[in-house]
């Protein structure tokens, strides 16, 4: 099978033939159609991260597609079942975090696209307890970025503890900040959208924000202050530490500072502040297999739609440099096979 491969850190992608995977107990075949492309495979392709990805490495954990093929003990998918593979490729099921309900904090999960090969691919195995079903109303192309910067942000709004009427700020209109702008408006939020592209805001006025601040020309904290007191929450999915620093500034004495894009650095929280203020700062890391399926029922009933551009597989090098540059609006989707 064909498939794009990350043979060596920082160097071009390649474009190769494949065995296709073969399928142990408990797992499914899957026949991807559509992959999104998200910054954490340009993270791994680079191995910018303290835990390294395996090489050679298959990125791709928006890999959407139909069940080619099923193996001994799946009992909950059958073949020809639309599905498709997230970042938590599996889990123990066994932990204090599984058995609460927190997966995605598994010591011993796997991920799509890093620890295990991914679907950058024309056929991608996963675990049948770990793939999602899509629903009928969602197309492969649209839906495949919903399984990362869908059900990423819609649980960072989770997080946020942010109610109908309240007010966050999402810092970043990228692949991401776009698709939360639309969820917090189905979660009867008011937005603040920031970011420091003008294209990325009218982007973000497209998607329902209800104001838009240039961080470039404007500080949001003291904007935000000033007007709104402060906001509820801010979520912070740019991959600027400087966003971050930002987006603390904006919130409110007893708000939350969601914290879920990944760029290299510290951040620098001031104790006095946070103390005193009663800052909530957390950490979001995209969401469980329940959080996907309310992530996708969501989008089916209320039209959320990712703005997506359509490649082959053969650019994902040109994705990733227009990516490395800021240059794409909305979120770029391979099309793998009809």
């Amino acid at each position: 099978m064909k498939a794009a491969v990350v043979n060596e850190f920082h160097q071009k992608l390649e474009i190769k033939d494949i065995p296709v995977p073969e399928l142990d107990y408990g797992e499914v075949l899957v026949k991807i159609h559509s992959c999104g492309v998200c910054h954490t495979d340009l993270h791994a392709a680079h191995g910018d991260w303290p835990v390294k990805p395996k090489l050679p490495l298959v990125p791709g954990h928006e890999g959407v597609g139909t069940v080619e093929k099923v193996a001994d003990g799946v009992k909950s998918i059958k073949i020809g079942d639309r599905v498709g593979i997230p970042w938590l490729y599996s889990a123990c099921g066994e932990c204090e975090f599984c058995l609460s309900g927190r997966e995605t904090l598994c010591q011993q999960q796997l991920n799509a696209g890093y620890s295990v090969d991914g679907a950058y691919a024309e056929y991608c195995k996963a675990p049948a307890h770990y793939v999602t079903k899509i629903p009928d109303s969602l197309d492969f192309d649209t839906v495949a970025p919903l399984f990362c910067a869908g059900v990423t942000t819609y649980k960072a709004l989770k997080v946020s503890e942010a109610k109908p009427g309240d007010w966050v700020a999402i810092f970043g209109i990228g692949g991401l900040g776009h698709v939360a702008v639309q969820y917090a408006k189905a979660m009867a939020l008011n937005v603040v959208a920031v970011d420091i592209r003008d294209d990325k805001l009218e982007l973000a006025k497209e998607m329902g924000a209800d104001m838009t601040i240039n961080s470039m020309n404007e500080d949001p904290g003291k904007v935000l202050m000033e007007k709104l007191n402060g906001v509820e929450a801010a979520i912070s999915v740019a991959v600027s530490p400087k966003a971050f620093e930002q987006a603390y500034s904006t919130v409110k004495r007893g708000g939350n500072l969601v914290i879920v894009g990944l760029p290299v650095g510290d951040l620098p929280i001031p104790i006095f502040d946070t103390v005193l203020n009663a800052v909530n700062v957390k950490g979001s890391i995209v969401g469980t297999r329940k959080d996907l399926q309310e992530c996708l029922e969501l989008a089916a009933n209320r039209k959320i739609r990712p703005i997506i551009e359509t490649k082959e597989l053969e650019d994902i090098n040109d994705v990733f440099d227009s990516m490395e540059k800021g240059d794409i609006n909305g979120r770029i989707v391979l099309k793998i096979q009809d």
